[in-house]
């Protein structure tokens, strides 16, 4: 269904919005920066940039229900646990809407997940919601092989292998082709680990 004139100018104000903070967190530094800079920069009300995101921290994570409603999609779309986890998790980890996303986001959230702790703790907290949807699909889509514990341990072990790689990646410098290559080794030891029969 194509996209009203509303949701357009929506989708437009939030793009704005996370151009000008990507643009400042880069020039002067993510705590140098205040919600009202952004709002400044994209020429919108303050009260505007809360209707869009509850947080500043959150700015950076404009894509994280995308990626999470993907992972949950992926998880009855296969036919064994094994290729639902493995097809979440590639959902997780690969930037699904780069192309919409202002350029130089990736790389910023990346650094910033590792320097400064307001964004690690609202990583943390998106991390929490989205390994409790990926739970209930893996339940809801596999009620035989998985009970809460069992399913709830599955994706936490994934969720974790991907969170530990991601930070020891950017941690010792690598480039994102290899830190990429770091998540997807990651999933393939977590798989090995927590799916049934495998």
């Amino acid at each position: 269904m194509p996209e009203g004139r509303r949701d357009r100018k929506k989708h437009a104000t939030r793009q704005a919005l996370v151009a000008a903070a990507v643009r400042l967190f880069t020039e002067r530094g993510y705590d140098n920066t205040s919600v009202a800079d952004i709002t400044d920069l994209a020429d919108v009300s303050k009260r505007t940039f809360f209707l869009h995101f509850p947080t500043k921290e959150d700015v950076l994570l404009v894509d994280s229900d995308t990626r999470t409603s993907l992972a949950v999609a992926a998880i009855a779309a296969h036919p064994t646990p094994r290729e639902s986890l493995a097809a979440a998790a590639d959902h997780m980890i690969t930037n699904t809407a780069e192309g919409d996303l202002p350029s130089g986001l990736a790389a910023l959230r990346a650094e910033l997940v590792v320097t400064t702790p307001a964004v690690q703790a609202r990583v943390l907290h998106a991390t929490f919601q989205a390994q409790t949807r990926i739970t209930a699909a893996l339940l809801a889509a596999y009620p035989d092989e998985f009970d809460e514990v069992t399913a709830s341990a599955a994706v936490g072990a994934l969720v974790g292998a991907i969170s530990a790689a991601a930070v020891t990646s950017l941690s010792r410098g690598d480039s994102p082709a290899a830190t990429l290559a770091a998540l997807h080794t990651a999933t393939d030891v977590a798989l090995r680990c927590v799916t049934p029969g495998s």
